[in-house]
């Protein structure tokens, strides 16, 4: 008899056949137990993971924040709210540990996935030790789906034509609807559907905002998923594009926070922390942390946090402006959830659904100290401007701006504690509201639960709940074992039982900590600072089950305890390929030289027809001389883009417009844009291009240059121009031929803006050193032109 070869996950081919084998069919015995999927075990629930972004504990409502918070209100209402619940710090580390129940190093993932780096921890792909919770729920009964923030893809592969080997769809998902990137513009966003790449369905002008969208792609999975398959239990993962930059609402959601952050983010700290120990969020007697505890000498300038009391009548009215945006991002997407949550309970399946409504890290400090009307800068390492982002102030949270907060509302947010996103030593970056939601399998009603826990341990209590267990070998590879506790255990524990968590270290962009046994001890380090010297941090030790905000640095009186803590980061560092560190800037990280699948090469060549291209893997202007050549047959009246990449928070574009060739570069989306210009064009063949040389760097290490605009081997434009060195965006926004996606680069035109009247054969990108003039002909013929 023969024996299907099983793969440890239950998927029902393990069995030997027990019927039998005639040379007739009818003397033979069938066996369909082999061959059988396997079932979910009878009554396993349902689960849905809603993973907002960048929120710290202190925003919303359940917590005592002023960010109301309707559905989440009424599932903390009916289920439990969590005190001490934590992340890495950072966005993909986070989501990684969500879906293997691994240490974000452990998964390779020791940093975003674009700042990777090379070396085990931080390599950007999951391992085939560390199999997913959606494969493992896949193979054992149940339908998956994922939608929104993925972040998870390797940049190098988020390309029509990579490698889908950590898309969704490998990694145990049954659908997809999203964004792979860590970020998107929730007017104009970047979308993929299961394994490709589309538009977005509707406008902004006929209602459409991202939030809503995936609220109505998981209702539609979720509801023929029941008219199909009724008796199986379903995983949804839903990752909005909240809370993250760019924070964008309808403006009646905006306007319902109208003067509510006036009194500033310090006097909403006190009020928040008040309100935090009437709640029994936080025990009484915690106290507040200082807004900038880091030492000057070793603090990031990027970081700081303005005084309230020093701020103009001008700055007090943008900051309040731009927590109203966010607060109004926040409940709007809110809302969008509790239309999940209403169909949910309306089809009868609410009260078997595992619900965790939480956030992957920290309130963002990416704002910088005023703010900003495009977050593009931060990861550019250019500073905000107080008139641009006051220009903006009427529009914030509108397609106008990619707006983020000043980094002192990142702080209030992230109250009592100190710091917020990207500092993994402290509790402003890793503790984030968490509540549980499980009608029939909770008894508990409205509690509060003060157990220690981290984002490693939500598959190990998934798996808890449904009685299985992540195998020992997945696809012939032996597994690593989860670092996580289940947290099943707490669901009808004393509020203060006893954690069965023992130890969690964190490290993120040169900052690390180690919680273990109620002690926690913290190096003094900021990320992203570009100091060093990792070896004379300072570590500076808190006792935080009696001191919660981590306000009292007590490593003098307890050397021993601190020398524990620090040996054993040291040993999780070892066993989870935590080193090297690495606090290079945000600018040097992102732009890190990655193996690309495509050989390198100085000429790049694209045609129309095509969708987007992925900043992934588009041609680099950054940094360095460019030149752009399209190759056309012109009819009287022809208009439209040529080139685009970007968008007008950042992006170039080469366009005919009133018949003359356009050439703009909208750098950081600062006014005015930089616009070059022809004379009228004639009818017939051309080759139409632009050449920029860089000859220095500004003060913030922008490329300075010359700009030439060609019409054939003549230059008809001339003039100075700045460039960014950094990306155009994290967003999306590709490298468009004959057209424009998403958000225009340019306010010349109104997107896609095709090409029309006449024929574009095909645009070539060249970043070598040679003259615009020796590629001329050398790139017409390349395009086959005839």
């Amino acid at each position: 008899m023969r024996k299907r070869e099983g793969n440890g996950m239950g998927n029902g081919m393990s069995k030997d056949f027990a019927g039998k084998v005639s040379l007739d069919v009818r003397d033979s015995v069938a066996d369909w137990s082999p061959y059988e999927l396997t079932r979910a075990p009878e009554g396993a629930p349902n689960i849905l993971v809603i993973l907002y972004d960048d929120t710290g504990m202190a925003s919303w409502s359940p917590y005592g924040g002023r960010i109301n918070m309707p559905t989440m209100d009424r599932l903390a209402a009916n289920g439990l709210t969590y005190t001490q619940w934590h992340t890495t710090a950072l966005c993909s580390p986070t989501r990684s540990t969500f879906l293997t129940g691994r240490n974000h190093h452990a998964n390779g993932m020791g940093n975003i996935m674009e700042g990777t780096n090379g070396f085990p921890g931080l390599c950007g792909r999951i391992p085939e030790e560390c199999a997913t919770i959606g494969q493992v729920l896949q193979q054992n009964g149940y339908s998956t789906f994922w939608i929104g923030k993925n972040h998870n893809v390797p940049e190098e592969d988020v390309s029509s034509g990579g490698s889908k080997s950590q898309w969704p769809l490998a990694m145990g998902f049954d659908r997809f609807y999203g964004f792979l990137g860590g970020e998107t513009n929730n007017w104009y966003p970047d979308l993929v559907e299961d394994n490709r790449f589309i538009e977005q369905p509707y406008s902004p002008e006929e209602g459409y905002h991202l939030s809503k969208d995936l609220a109505d792609q998981a209702i539609r999975m979720i509801r023929d998923q029941q008219s199909s398959n009724p008796s199986k239990p379903w995983f949804t993962w839903f990752c909005p594009g909240a809370n993250h930059a760019p924070h964008h609402a309808p403006q009646e959601y905006i306007d319902k926070y109208q003067g509510v952050f006036d009194d500033g983010y310090e006097a909403y700290r006190e009020w928040m922390l008040a309100r935090m120990i009437e709640r029994g969020i936080m025990p009484a007697g915690t106290e507040l942390t200082p807004f900038n505890p880091m030492p000057e000498d070793q603090a990031n300038p990027a970081d700081y946090v303005k005084p309230w009391d020093s701020l103009s009548a001008d700055e007090k009215r943008l900051f309040s402006r731009m927590a109203e945006v966010f607060a109004g991002f926040s409940e709007y997407t809110d809302a969008q959830i509790g239309r999940i949550v209403d169909y949910l309970e309306e089809t009868g399946q609410l009260d078997n659904t595992l619900v965790f409504y939480c956030a992957d890290n920290g309130a963002s400090g990416e704002g910088s100290p005023d703010g900003s009307v495009n977050e593009n800068k931060f990861f550019n390492g250019f500073p905000d401007d107080l008139a641009e982002n006051l220009a903006k102030i009427d529009v914030l949270g509108s397609p106008e701006t990619y707006n983020h907060y000043p980094t002192g509302w990142a702080v209030a947010f992230s109250t009592p504690f100190q710091m917020f996103k990207r500092y993994s030593q402290f509790s402003g970056g890793t503790c984030d509201p968490m509540v549980i939601h499980w009608p029939k399998g909770i008894e508990a009603r409205g509690e509060i639960r003060h157990q220690y826990h981290h984002s490693t341990d939500i598959v190990a209590t998934m798996l808890d709940v449904i009685g299985l267990e992540m195998p020992e070998v997945f696809r012939g590879v032996a597994q690593r074992p989860l670092d996580g506790v289940s947290m099943r255990y707490s669901f009808d524990a004393a509020p203060d039982a006893p954690t069965r968590k023992q130890v969690q270290y964190y490290a993120m962009l040169g900052t690390r900590g180690i919680w273990k046994d109620g002690w926690k001890a913290s190096a003094i380090h900021a990320p992203l600072s570009g100091h060093g010297r990792f070896d004379e941090d300072r570590w500076e030790l808190y006792h935080v089950d009696a001191d919660r905000s981590e306000s009292n640095d007590v490593a003098a009186d307890h050397p021993e305890r601190l020398q524990e803590l620090v040996e054993a980061w040291n040993a999780e560092a070892e066993r989870n390929h935590v080193l090297p560190l690495d606090d290079r800037s945000a600018r040097d990280q992102l732009t890190i030289e990655r193996p690309q699948a495509e050989p390198p090469r100085t000429r790049y060549v694209y045609y129309p027809d095509t969708g987007a291209v992925p900043e992934s893997v588009a041609v680099s202007v950054r940094g360095r001389s460019f030149k752009i050549i399209a190759d056309v047959r012109l009819d009287d009246g022809a208009q439209g883009v040529l080139f685009a990449h970007g968008s007008r928070f950042g992006g170039h574009a080469l366009f005919l417009k009133e018949n003359k060739l356009h050439y703009v570069y909208n750098f950081l989306g600062i006014p005015p844009e930089q616009e070059f210009v022809s004379e009228p064009l004639t009818a017939g063949p051309h080759s139409l291009g632009m050449e920029f040389t860089r000859e220095s760097a500004g003060e913030h290490g922008e490329s300075i240059g010359t700009c030439r605009l060609y019409v054939d081997n003549r230059v008809v434009a001339e003039g100075p121009m700045r460039a960014q060195v950094g990306k155009f965006t994290l967003c999306g926004d590709g490298l468009c031929v004959g057209f424009d996606s998403a958000d225009a680069v340019s306010r010349h035109y109104t997107n896609p803006f095709p090409f029309t009247g006449g024929e574009l054969l095909g645009v070539a990108v060249d970043v070598s050193e040679e003259s615009y003039l020796d590629l001329e002909l050398e790139a017409a013929a390349m395009l086959a032109r005839e």
